[in-house]
């Protein structure tokens, strides 16, 4: 099962904030398991979206220079209501620090709204063929595919 949680980037301040859209449609997978009688977004999808939305934040202010971006911590993290589907979700991340190999964040989602889910997190940023130099190969079509998906998702 693949998981893409951001549908659309409405709004971009470089290196400083995002602002991105998810709908939840009934026809995502994980709601046929995660409650059945009463679907919801899962919690830790709601969390995604944030670092997913700053993850685009990150690549694009460093014009994609790495492969992997990835959670290294997260905290403060708060669940307020649930996201059904129908609902519509808008992420906002601001970027407390962008630098070479590790960034950090604050981020909430709004629906109807109403704060749903908050937190203060960490990602950290790097390129496979930094360990292993044969990765590079991998590395290179990773960061075509995200540059691809840029031009899909972003309000430019």
């Amino acid at each position: 099962m693949r998981f893409i949680l951001i549908d659309k980037i409405v709004s971009l301040q470089s290196g400083k904030e995002i602002k991105a859209i998810k709908s939840v449609s009934l026809a995502e997978e994980y709601l046929a398991d995660h409650f059945p009688a009463f679907p919801v977004l899962p919690g830790v999808l709601l969390l995604e979206g944030l670092i997913e939305s700053a993850s685009w934040l990150v690549r694009e202010a460093e014009n994609f220079a790495h492969s992997m971006i990835l959670l290294k911590q997260a905290r403060n993290v708060k669940y307020r209501s649930f996201l059904a589907p129908g609902a519509q979700i808008e992420y906002t991340v601001e970027a407390k620090t962008i630098e070479e190999n590790v960034s950090s964040f604050i981020g909430f989602g709004l629906s109807q709204g109403q704060r749903i889910v908050e937190a203060r997190f960490g990602l950290r940023h790097f390129n496979l063929s930094d360990e292993i130099s044969t990765m590079a190969e991998v590395d290179a079509e990773i960061i075509e595919n995200m540059k691809k998906r840029w031009k899909i998702l972003s309000c430019e």
